[in-house]
């Protein structure tokens, strides 16, 4: 699984026009989930997010998490993520998985941070979205895990 985390201001969701999740400052994460992914990846990816320290402390170090800080966090399914650039001028989704699984696998991922974020919004998968955010930094980051990375 994936995910491409981005510090916020702010970000919001609409689907046909309409507001469907808003957030205040914390994390917008576009999530994908790749073939042979399991419950596992999303439980990681979940906890990853929600752990990950890129709030800054008194001094200014990135030292606090999501969970640290209170912040909250927009999940939206993005399996354009999942693609394989490596060929040609069109990408290949070969290596997303199929919906019904991404779909499974997206809901497990933000029952998972439920336990650690007070405020968990989330876009709508499968739609037609248009997200808008403020990036606070710039501060982004792609974190993936894999079954390959079990230990």
């Amino acid at each position: 699984m994936i995910a491409l985390i981005q510090r916020v201001a702010e970000a919001n969701v609409s689907v046909e026009g309409c507001a469907i999740a808003r957030i205040g400052p914390g994390i917008l994460a576009l999530v994908a989930v790749e073939r042979g992914d399991t419950d596992r990846e999303a439980d990681r990816l979940a906890e990853r997010v929600v752990g990950y320290r890129i709030f800054s402390d008194a001094q200014g170090k990135m030292n606090l998490s999501l969970a640290d800080t209170g912040g909250s966090l927009l999940a939206v399914s993005q399996f354009t993520l999942a693609a394989d650039t490596d060929n040609g001028a069109r990408p290949s989704f070969s290596s997303a998985a199929p919906p019904e699984d991404g779909e499974r696998l997206f809901r497990r991922f933000v029952e998972r941070t439920r336990a650690g974020v007070a405020e968990v919004a989330i876009g709508r998968f499968g739609a037609d979205m248009r997200v808008s955010l403020v990036n606070d930094g710039p501060v982004t980051f792609w974190l993936q895990v894999s079954p390959r990375d079990r230990s």
